[in-house]
């Protein structure tokens, strides 16, 4: 597993991208998967800048590992930081039936992520916040 440890700052979102274009570049995803992956790791990371340390900053730990084989391969993401506890996937999905005027704000972003990726997972571990997200990438279907 590839891992990258930064500081959980807006400016970092650059090199968290280099970051998982690199680690994306291991494998033969399709581009449209790529491209759902990155917007998910966005919200995901930029969720812990916002809301895990403030008003302060911490350290972020990300983890990126492409597991599998010739025709099927998966990419498990880890975010770990050591903010407030808070497990995104306890919030209750958004009701998309309401009107703008009438849905509260927030939620829209973990519901992407959920709705998105194959599998994801919370838990808060010795100290820690860590969520695992999953995608199969299916070579097939290109």
């Amino acid at each position: 597993m590839k891992e990258l440890k930064i500081e959980a700052t807006i400016e970092n979102l650059s090199k968290v991208f280099k970051f998982l274009q690199e680690s994306l570049d291991t494998c033969d995803a399709p581009s449209k998967v790529k491209r759902q992956i990155k917007l998910c790791v966005e919200e995901i990371y930029m969720n812990i800048t916002h809301y895990a340390y403030n008003p302060e900053t911490g350290m972020a730990k990300i983890g990126v590992d492409v597991i599998g084989g010739e025709n099927q391969e998966r990419v498990v993401i880890s975010f770990v930081d050591e903010g407030k506890p808070y497990d995104p996937l306890a919030k209750q999905d958004p009701d998309l039936e309401l009107s703008l005027d009438d849905r509260p704000i927030g939620g829209l972003g973990i519901y992407l992520v959920k709705t998105t990726m194959d599998s994801v997972a919370y838990e808060h571990k010795d100290g820690q916040n860590v969520l695992t997200i999953e995608k199969d990438l299916d070579k097939e279907n290109k």
